[in-house]
């Protein structure tokens, strides 16, 4: 994947429930993703070993917070909106200046694969700079298509 691999987009029309997470470091991480997964069992979506899709959220959401905790600046502010159709992630910092930069011929056992595993996962991604932050988004799709790739056509 190239640097296209995370395009500069504004954040799109998300309209739901919106839930937030101001996180002032890694620390306060496992207590967001706890509060995420316990939002989405209020919202009806059952429980991980049984939700896919409810867990992709989950894996998005940390690996843009953590990218944020680790490499921009406080404050850090997670927002997914609960949708329809999915949810919209965007996780804000005050580090306009430093672009989110996939990882490129990197070993993978080396880390730095959280953007490609994001924009995997979603259906849409993408940052911008708002009011001298940093925001970086992602779609994801309530439901996962549980057919094997090798089926699709």
């Amino acid at each position: 994947m190239g640097r296209l691999a995370w395009p500069l987009r504004p954040l799109p029309d998300g309209r739901g429930e919106v839930w937030r997470w101001d996180l002032g470091g890694l620390s306060e991480l496992s207590a967001a993703r706890a509060g995420l997964r316990s939002r989405l069992g209020v919202v009806g979506f059952p429980p991980p070993d049984e939700d896919t899709a409810g867990e992709r959220l989950v894996l998005a959401f940390d690996e843009l917070a953590s990218n944020a905790l680790r490499h921009g600046e406080a404050p850090v502010v997670a927002t997914v909106v609960a949708g329809s159709g999915g949810w919209l992630l965007d996780v804000s910092d005050r580090a306009p200046e430093t672009l989110p930069s996939p990882a490129l011929d990197r070993d993978p056992a080396k880390g730095g694969m959280g953007l490609h595993l994001v924009a995997r996962l979603s259906v849409a991604h993408g940052w911008y700079v708002d009011d001298g932050c940093k925001h970086v988004w992602a779609c994801l799709p309530a439901t996962v298509d549980r057919q094997p790739a090798m089926a699709r056509t």
